[in-house]
């Protein structure tokens, strides 16, 4: 894979949106933006701002979730799911016994989904988990920190019939901050902290089709692939008609202060061909982002 040169365009700027541990999720030409935190341990509000082509905009609305860190949310066809969190007086993970927030743009609504059969298994409130979608009608959540350790499994959700379905767990070790994508009938997961250590120099793949886990090795050295860590975020970007796995940013050297602090923080981003299992680290011209967790 030849070189790749790209470049970033800063699409707005706002005091309100500075945080940390919000989820953001892209429908249509708008970013949605909920959650997070600028002091540890306390989420800032329920509000939910929408950036569209360098506008921003806060939403309000009475029905919408609790204040809360650690969130995920995809977006499906026209609307946006958003699963658990931590948040409360305790900062305890947001348990709504398998219920996920359902929010609609076109109406500006909220509402809680809950499962078809309450007595079906169901996923755990958790934060820090991994979620991603086959933009059709079913997202897919991975690992995370429940009230205490962390997971492995991974968990499917249909939107249509509204229920859980759990599905192979990855490879060890468990791990929150970690990071998955979809991309063609395929789940790729890297990265994460497994409470000791940032995990890299792996690429787990999941075949939804055959229900089955594999794993392509790298040297996650910084020159031949990019460098342990958690926190960051993993793409789909498509270029010259085929996709790319594309991770960036993310936290390596973890504090010891745990949610209350962060590590070392990264700014670089990679891409890895899919096709070859070839990582090539983007070289950028202009001015780029500060480094920071996602």
């Amino acid at each position: 894979m030849a070189n790749i040169k790209a470049s970033w365009t800063k699409l707005a700027e706002s005091q309100r949106l500075q945080r940390s541990s919000q989820t953001i999720a892209v429908l249509g030409s708008a970013a949605y933006i909920f959650g997070g935190e600028l002091l540890p341990r306390e989420p800032i509000d329920n509000q939910l701002d929408v950036v569209s082509l360098g506008e921003g905009m806060q939403c309000s609305h009475s029905n919408a979730p609790s204040p809360r860190v650690g969130s995920s949310c995809v977006a499906i066809k026209n609307a946006l799911y958003l699963f658990s969190g931590r948040g409360g007086i305790a900062m305890a993970p947001v348990e709504e016994n398998g219920a996920v927030w359902r929010y609609t743009p076109a109406d500006s609504t909220w509402m809680l989904i809950t499962p078809a059969d309450p007595s079906a298994p169901f996923v755990d409130g958790r934060s820090y988990h991994a979620a991603t979608s086959n933009g059709v009608d079913t997202f897919y959540l991975h690992a995370g920190c429940p009230e205490k350790g962390r997971k492995a499994d991974l968990w499917s959700f249909s939107v249509e019939s509204r229920t859980w379905t759990a599905l192979p767990a990855a490879p060890p070790p468990t791990r929150g901050g970690t990071s998955i994508a979809f991309s063609n009938g395929k789940i790729y997961r890297m990265n994460g902290f497994d409470g000791e250590h940032e995990q890299g120099g792996a690429i787990d793949v999941f075949d939804i089709a055959k229900e089955t886990w594999s794993t392509i090795s790298f040297q996650a050295d910084g020159v031949q692939g990019p460098e342990a860590r958690s926190v960051a975020a993993l793409v789909i970007v498509q270029s010259q008609g085929k996709d790319l796995l594309v991770t960036l940013f993310g936290e390596r050297d973890p504090s010891a202060l745990g949610h209350a602090g962060a590590g070392k923080m990264l700014s670089d981003v990679w891409a890895f061909d899919i096709d070859h299992e070839i990582w090539k680290k983007l070289e950028f011209t202009g001015d780029i982002p500060s480094s920071r967790l996602v």
